[in-house]
């Protein structure tokens, strides 16, 4: 997963884009519980063991990461109005590796 990750940061920004500071979460009975997934490439060490379920969902970004959160606690925008896109999956950590669930 780490590679992954670090691998995507460095793709987007080969091409001049950027990650966004928000994070994936885990999926369970409480909404955006543990375990934190970031979007970029991070030293903390950490592992998945089967059963866990959590999401993975960058926002890539064409200027600012940086962002302006509305007063619906909800809605972002960067700060210098770039475009971006964000997309998300669900990922199922198995015995034998991980299940995407939300694949098309």
């Amino acid at each position: 997963m780490v590679l992954a990750l670090r691998q995507l940061e460095e793709h987007v920004n080969k091409y001049g884009y950027s990650v966004d500071p928000f994070i994936g979460h885990g999926v369970g009975t409480i909404f955006h519980s543990e375990p934190i997934i970031w979007h970029t490439y991070d030293y903390e060490p950490g592992f998945m063991v089967a059963g866990q379920t959590f999401t993975i969902e960058p926002t890539l970004s064409m200027g600012s990461t940086r962002c302006e959160v509305w007063d619906d606690g909800w809605t972002a925008i960067t700060v210098d109005g770039s475009l971006n896109a964000q997309f998300e999956h669900t990922v199922l950590v198995t015995i034998n590796g991980a299940e995407i669930l939300t694949k098309c």
